[in-house]
């Protein structure tokens, strides 16, 4: 006895005497006119992932996944790479094949070639993927001796395959035959090629259910899996140069081909935003090879620069920060004692003086906190003690992963760091989430997921404490209401955290913000206030930050308005344009009354055409363009113009601040 069930629905029990498979189980469905939205492709058995063809033990649960089912995309994918690693050797024999996995978007394969491909390979070989899709072929499972598997693969010569096998301590193997090939794999695979091509067709269940079906059981308009090949590159056996040269070929792969069109969609949409692109289009920063992962910010990107900050500043003294500032080069020896010389030594930046003392461009902001929490006398009383610092920062990043703004040497963090009583990370939590919901919704960030991580392989403090530390931060989230996934291993050095992952308009992740519980560096720091009863004990440090890296951030946020930026953080709010030098003087004295109501805003009074004028600042996405000739300098007016309308509005000049106030 089985019970079987779609997602949604009730479980179907299954009598049966033996083992009954995935197919079988689809089929006694359909009988009960179970619907399904898609194509049966797998199933799920007591929480494992499995071919169709899997038998399933007495008493299991079991889930039929379709076609558009989440848990199906990885194995779309995988399957596509089985496809086209067998359309790779059909094309060019004598080609061996390493290894091919799904990755987030889509799969790749390695392969050992006599030649290199060309971009007129990839197409010769997605032609003949979707050939091979036409043949229907089944995935078949075989789990064979690891002697039968060293046989095979030696026989056909796959040497890679052989080196793995070598390398496994099982005694059996499980492979996968497509047609002819064979393939070391764990599995589990789609039941046939024909699931990743075609769209819009009429399919029938016949290849998982025996016997003539009804029009209820076909499923009309249903889009398979669709690929695409989208580049090649040279890479070395297990990334080692000292092993040979191999090529690999990237696809994407999705389960309908409406996701194949939005998936190129945001990479077009992806290029279109580029930072670096727009930095330079609307003269906000540039980057040289003369300061390497540093930037040179411009008037109009320090305006938006300092628009943040303020903004940010705003809110932490709303929610009750002390704003400090620390220096930017520390003796080495504090960095032994907090334990990041010894952990985070490779990403420093050492100089030495004159009289050989070593000298730090501080990474981070932490240690240099403690010094100020030391130089206080600290009573239970003035807990919890919240310090805040645009701290500058640098960090050795190698030069080939340097990235415009997205990932730089010189940083300035909106760092902070709350120290309290345990008794305290639980209100002290809820107070951030409170605080950083209000700056990512401002922002025009809606959207967030939270990652729970916790000790890493290389820490401080023995386990005891990264227990009670992890305990109590799990405690916090869940009191915040915070529902987060695990990113085991991940933590910092001193404590667990949590991670806050923003969405943008391209469905692109950014981790931003961090909240990490610290037991380590106040003891390390000799970090200590009296309690009420009259002893010593060692605050609990809150690490937190919302946008994290300021500069990334401006970089995630120039790509997520596509550089045009919501009024109030638009370095340039407006231009006032003149259509004749008749209007320059009232034009001046229209900037001069904006100015002093704070309105970031310029004046152009070229002898151009204003259509020129319009066009030309509209293309610098700034959002109001106030244009004045003749009329309006007689009737006291402007004729306003904003950035995406055709529209335009004549005001009286009293009435403009109004517009940015709102």
């Amino acid at each position: 006895m089985i019970n079987v069930r779609v997602k949604g629905a009730e479980p179907l029990v299954i009598q049966s005497t033996a083992c009954v498979s995935g197919v079988e189980a689809v089929k006694a469905l359909l009988e009960k006119s179970q619907k399904l939205e898609a194509p049966a492709v797998l199933c799920n058995v007591n929480g494992t992932t499995c071919d169709l063809t899997t038998l399933i033990p007495d008493k299991a649960d079991v889930e039929i996944l379709t076609l558009h089912s989440p848990e199906a995309l990885e194995v779309i994918r995988h399957s596509t790479a089985h496809v086209m690693a067998k359309a790779v050797q059909e094309l060019y024999p004598g080609t061996k094949i390493a290894i091919g996995p799904a990755t987030d978007t889509g799969f790749f394969y390695d392969f050992a070639t006599p030649q290199p491909f060309s971009q007129d390979d990839l197409l010769k070989i997605g032609i003949r993927m979707k050939d091979i899709a036409t043949r229907d072929l089944p995935f078949e499972r075989l789990v064979v001796s690891r002697k039968e598997a060293l046989e095979l693969f030696s026989k056909l010569g796959e040497e890679f395959k052989v080196d793995i096998i070598n390398g496994l301590d099982a005694d059996e193997v499980s492979l996968y035959k497509l047609g002819e090939m064979y393939d070391l794999c764990r599995g589990p695979h789609l039941p046939s090629t024909k699931y990743i091509c075609g769209q819009g067709h009429v399919l029938p269940l016949k290849e998982l259910a025996t016997g003539e079906l009804t029009d209820s059981q076909t499923f009309d308009d249903v889009e398979r899996a669709q690929f695409a090949l989208t580049r090649v590159s040279a890479v070395y056996w297990k990334g080692d140069a000292s092993k040979p040269s191999l090529q690999r070929i990237t696809g994407v792969s999705f389960a309908s081909k409406h996701e194949l069109d939005e998936y190129f969609y945001r990479l077009e949409e992806a290029e279109r935003r580029d930072h670096r692109k727009l930095g330079v289009e609307l003269d906000l920063f540039h980057m040289q090879d003369i300061a390497p992962g540093a930037v040179f910010w411009h008037a109009k990107g320090w305006a938006l620069y300092r628009t943040i900050k303020g903004f940010i500043r705003d809110k932490m003294q709303k929610f009750g920060y002390d704003e400090m500032n620390t220096p930017m080069i520390v003796d080495k020896t504090l960095w032994e004692k907090s334990g990041h010389w010894e952990k985070f030594r490779e990403n420093m930046f050492v100089t030495e003086a004159n009289d050989g003392e070593q000298l730090v461009l501080k990474p981070m902001n932490c240690p240099c906190h403690v010094q100020i929490f030391n130089k206080k006398v600290v009573s239970y009383r003035d807990l919890p003690w919240r310090i805040a610092e645009f701290g500058s920062c640098h960090r050795y990043e190698p030069s080939g992963a340097l990235h415009g703004l997205l990932r730089v040497r010189g940083f300035v963090q909106d760092d902070a760091h709350i120290f309290c009583r345990p008794d305290q990370i639980v209100g002290e939590t809820k107070l951030f989430c409170k605080l950083l919901n209000e700056i990512y919704s401002e922002l025009g960030f809606n959207s967030y997921s939270v990652k729970f991580s916790d000790r890493p392989a290389k820490r401080a403090g023995n386990d005891a404490i990264w227990d009670l530390a992890e305990q109590a931060l799990k405690e916090a989230a869940e009191a915040a209401n915070l529902s987060y996934s695990l990113n085991p291993g991940e933590g910092a050095f001193y404590g667990p955290k949590l991670e806050f992952v923003l969405k943008d308009c391209l469905g692109r992740e950014w981790q931003c913000g961090t909240l990490q519980v610290d037991f380590v560096l106040p003891e390390r720091l000799e970090a200590r206030y009296v309690t009420e009863q009259g002893t010593k004990e060692h605050p609990v440090m809150l690490h937190r930050a919302v946008l994290g890296s300021m500069e990334r951030f401006i970089g995630i946020l120039i790509e997520h308005y596509a550089g045009k930026f919501p009024v109030w953080l638009a370095p340039v709010q407006a231009v006032v344009a003149t259509i004749t030098n008749d209007a320059d003087d009232y034009a001046e004295r229209v900037v001069d009354m904006l100015k002093g109501g704070g309105v970031r805003v310029e004046t152009d009074l070229r002898r151009e055409k204003i259509s020129y004028k319009v066009r030309e600042h509209f293309s610098q996405k700034i959002p109001y363009i106030f244009v004045v000739g003749k009329q309006e300098v007689e009737n006291k007016t402007v004729s306003v113009r904003e950035l995406g309308s055709e529209d335009t509005q004549t005001k009286r000049v009293d009435e403009l601040l109004g517009l940015f106030r709102a």
